[in-house]
């Protein structure tokens, strides 16, 4: 029994509180949408809070060239949504990038694409 106890005891004070980095969630479009119109913008959910000043979003078309408005913002009353807006989008297809930093600094990156009018 002194065994288990000490093993429990040890195990407590070993363990360190697990860190969550900001994981993607959802996005508005979602990733490989096909839309019939030009969203007005691009909205993407994550698991934790962001820092606006070290988080970003950056649409682009098929040649890399960006078609946001370069307006990126957290949502009022959710730190867990970064936003921004786009331009009228010709048909074809969309690359959405992000980097984020969490409240607590981890950061993440990633991507995802979606089309206009195809």
């Amino acid at each position: 029994m002194r065994t288990i106890m000490l093993s429990v005891a040890l195990a407590m004070f070993a363990s360190t509180p697990a860190l969550a980095h900001a994981h993607l969630t959802g996005s508005t479009p979602a990733a490989d949408a096909k839309l019939a119109e030009t969203p007005v913008e691009v909205v993407i959910d994550f698991s934790e809070a962001l820092e606006p000043k070290f988080s970003a979003i950056e649409v682009d078309d098929v040649k890399g060239a960006r078609v946001d408005k370069g307006d990126v913002h957290i949502a009022p009353g959710n730190a867990k949504r970064l936003a921004i807006s786009v331009n009228p989008l010709a048909p074809g297809l969309y690359k959405v990038v992000w980097h984020v930093t969490s409240t607590d600094t981890h950061k993440t990156k990633g991507s995802f694409s979606f089309s206009v009018g195809e």
